[in-house]
């Protein structure tokens, strides 16, 4: 089940620190003056072996004397309708603004589950003087300091007991979920457009598992699947500075839901920080991954080069997993649309291989014998045998006498022999090491 957490309040409380704090890395930028979060931040956080996905929703310098009107509502009221549930930031070393009254009083109408995180909490004096935050009107508080990490345990403990981590069994879990992703305006909803219009016996629309992402069967030319849906975010967002925001938290539903992730670019345009964002938030979610570039019929000049000029550029910008498939299609022409297709449902399979352990260990073991792991500190790594785990992702787990000296440059070794003799193109790959 998907579960999203966003991040609210106004400028300069530590929305960004505390985001950097729960997913355990310094992803947001972080500064002393208001607005520096110019854009949206979202990663993976876990907490007693549950995973959710956290957004960090700062993010505008307003020159409006209507700060609130044009800018704020619009986030808080994205973030209450599509997040699981909220953080609101207060800084307990100031007063209470007529910023944060204001963002209370829009939060106390959701009905989502809002936690009040007091931060800045680093001292005895501190902790008497968030009482008066009560005045908000929200039941509890969670005194915190982002920085040091102090009552953050408290907070993620309240937090994921508003969470839903069951899984949801529906009849169509059967089939392949597609989902196609990317930023507004690179061609999403022309490419679903475009395989859907193909032949009219092909669809109905079935409830997501997720409430904000329709699914869609496809059932045409021998291939049946479900399309995970992100497009026609621009309609919802009437403010054009939140389309993206909009997107990203559609298309972290999206991923959460699908099998196969269809990461879409814009030929004239390139890669983007955000579309390596997605990237990397597919990988880690351990989805089957897919690159198209879309409006590869606006490039006037090409040749064989430059297809393969284009292809290493976006190979290289999403390094070190680059065994993707990346092709080039118009969605407007429907140039390559059903060999797309093909590609994801290739890429599916790709995710549902299994390799038995006596087939992985007749290749792996002679080739870890003539390349063994480097010594360290004069003891000698002794690899005795390996198996794929029976998991959803697909991982290996290697048995040894010192899995803690095992270099990550010798995984990646690991990882690119398993990658030359079965085919996981598309799929990312788990290496663990076991104590034999």
């Amino acid at each position: 089940m998907s579960n999203v957490v966003a991040i609210v309040g106004r400028p300069n409380v530590g929305k960004s620190t505390l985001f950097n704090r729960l997913i355990g890395q310094r992803k947001a930028i972080v500064d002393d003056v208001s607005g520096v979060t110019r854009d949206r931040h979202y990663g993976k956080a876990e907490w007693l072996d549950k995973e959710f996905t956290v957004i960090d929703t700062g993010g505008y310098v307003p020159d409006s004397s209507d700060l609130f009107e044009k800018e704020i509502a619009n986030q808080v009221k994205i973030a209450m309708d599509e997040a699981d549930a909220l953080i609101f930031v207060l800084d307990v070393t100031t007063d209470i603004t007529a910023l944060d009254e204001e963002f209370a009083s829009i939060l106390r109408k959701s009905k989502k589950p809002i936690l009040l995180a007091i931060n800045k909490v680093d001292s005895p004096q501190r902790y008497d003087e968030m009482y008066s935050f009560y005045s908000l009107g929200f039941e509890k508080l969670f005194p915190i300091s982002s920085i040091t990490g102090s009552g953050t345990g408290e907070l993620l403990d309240e937090l994921i007991e508003h969470l839903d981590f069951t899984e949801t069994e529906e009849e169509e879990n059967s089939l392949p979920k597609i989902a196609i992703i990317g930023r507004p305006n690179v061609g999403k909803s022309s490419f679903i457009n475009a395989l859907l219009n193909k032949d009219r016996n092909i669809v109905t629309d079935i409830a997501g598992t997720t409430r904000d992402t329709i699914h869609t069967l496809y059932n045409a030319y021998g291939k049946e699947l479900l399309l995970v849906d992100t497009a026609g975010i621009r309609k919802k967002a009437k403010v054009h500075e939140d389309i993206e925001f909009y997107s990203v938290m559609r298309s972290i539903k999206a991923i959460e839901s699908a099998d196969v992730c269809v990461l879409m670019l814009d030929a004239t345009m390139g890669i983007h920080s955000q579309d390596l964002s997605l990237f990397g938030l597919a990988k880690k979610n351990n989805k089957g991954i897919v690159i198209l570039v879309n409006k590869w019929d606006l490039i006037e000049e090409k040749d064989n080069q430059t297809y393969k000029k284009a292809t290493e550029v976006i190979l290289e910008a999403i390094q070190p997993f680059n065994d993707v498939h990346v092709e080039f299609i118009s969605a407007l022409t429907k140039q390559r649309i059903n060999k797309a297709l093909d590609i994801a449902l290739e890429v599916y399979e790709n995710k549902q291989r299994r390799i038995s352990t006596s087939q992985l260990n007749d290749f792996i073991l002679p080739i870890i014998q003539n390349n063994p792991p480097p010594a360290t500190k004069g003891k000698y790594i002794k690899i005795k045998y390996a198996a794929q785990l029976p998991s959803k992702s697909v991982a290996f787990a290697f048995f040894c006498n010192l899995p803690q000296y095992i270099p990550e440059s010798y995984t990646r070794f690991i990882e690119n022999r398993i990658r030359e003799q079965f085919n996981f193109t598309g799929v990312p790959i788990n290496i663990y090491y076991r104590r034999k």
